[in-house]
């Protein structure tokens, strides 16, 4: 699958990055129903690597980042890549459209994508009606927002209204604070704004707990752009309020080595390799604040599985792929978890999450907030 790949994408790279991101799912949406077709696109078949975070079995620790499949359309046809769970979304609670196209930008010699599409999305309902239409093999995560007309002193409002709509749909739900393309939205990082978010959607996931007679995880998305200050804050607080667990990063507004690739210079946040020492650097000073008490989930220019065991080693327990399905399309899925499950063996563990520990416990500045 990954030659096919190469061979269409310079056609698709022509094409303005948002409608090539359209022509290519609904191209694969129609092959799929070829008998066969759903093993074609694994590829090389990946590996059981099966892990548990968060109290749910994975298959293997490698997901699906929010923010390619924001309305809930493509999952199965994504799960037959390879994934071990999938992150739709963000989905806010009133349909919106986004910002002004052009918002999203290919940056080839870079491996980046610099976006600022602005949570559009059909809104939770609609999103819901295409949930109702599929059933997925996977754990699925839905990401939520706020939408962009809500103001910031009632934003609260808004993830608990979307909460409530996708709690029992999914397997866990991530709330998104940190994408740099909603005016105002990282500002609910701050200490007083997250305390108040956190308080709220931990008291909304006990009676929703009680009312569905299932406890669906909560997870927090955080930007890759915070001090160690903010940082530090942010672990408290998840503790404090038990949150299930932190996903680290969403994209940058900084350019790190970029500073003359003229897209670059495009407003909104970044993704993709610029982004992995970044977002690695990030994990590593969260876990030392967590130390494992509160599992993350690592994301930021993974490309490999050697990104991948970086950021596990890091302090990450799954990781999430986005920029790289775009650079090396879908057999890049099974490329990783088979790296991952060669490293186990390297280790001679019997499972990936003893061979990390015992990584960790052989690198001078993995987990410890040393950088």
């Amino acid at each position: 699958m990954c030659r096919l790949y190469k061979l269409i994408q310079p056609l698709l790279f022509r094409l303005d990055a948002e409608a090539s991101h359209r022509l290519a799912f609904g191209a694969l949406r129609a092959l799929n129903y070829l008998p066969g077709f759903s093993r074609c696109l694994r590829g090389a078949r990946a590996p059981g690597l099966p892990v548990e975070v968060m109290g749910i079995k994975f298959p293997n620790p490698v997901g699906l980042a929010a923010g390619l499949d924001k309305n809930a359309e493509y999952a199965p046809l994504l799960a037959a890549f390879g994934f071990g769970f999938l992150e739709l979304g963000t989905v806010t609670p009133r349909p919106q459209p986004g910002n002004p196209k052009p918002r999203l930008f290919r940056l080839p010699a870079a491996h980046a994508i610099v976006n600022r599409m602005g949570f559009n999305n059909v809104g939770v309902a609609l999103f819901l009606n295409n949930v109702y239409q599929w059933e997925c093999p996977c754990p699925i995560g839905i990401n939520i927002g706020k939408n962009k007309d809500t103001p910031l002193e009632n934003a609260v409002d808004d993830y608990l209204a979307a909460l409530r709509a996708v709690y029992p749909h999914a397997s866990y739900v991530t709330v998104n604070i940190s994408s740099p393309n909603t005016p105002g939205l990282r500002e609910m990082q701050s200490q007083e704004n997250l305390d108040e978010l956190l308080r709220a959607i931990k008291a909304d996931q006990t009676t929703l707990t009680r009312i569905h007679g299932r406890y669906v995880p909560l997870a927090v998305k955080i930007a890759p752009d915070l001090d160690d200050v903010q940082i530090a804050a942010i672990a408290a607080l998840a503790q404090a309020h038990k949150i299930d667990a932190v996903i680290a990063t969403n994209t940058t507004v900084a350019r790190p080595g970029l500073e003359q690739a003229p897209l670059a210079k495009e407003a909104g946040g970044l993704s993709g390799r610029p982004l992995k020492a970044l977002s690695t650097a990030v994990i590593r000073k969260l876990y030392a604040h967590l130390q494992g008490k509160i599992p993350i989930i690592g994301v930021g220019g993974i490309e490999t599985a050697e990104d991948a065991w970086e950021k596990l080693v890091a302090g990450a327990e799954l990781v999430q792929i986005y920029s790289a399905l775009v650079y090396e399309g879908p057999g890049v899925v099974g490329k990783i978890v088979h790296g991952l499950a060669q490293k186990t063996a390297m280790w001679g563990a019997a499972t990936l999450t003893e061979a990390v520990a015992k990584a960790r416990l052989n690198s001078p500045n993995s987990a410890n907030g040393q950088d």
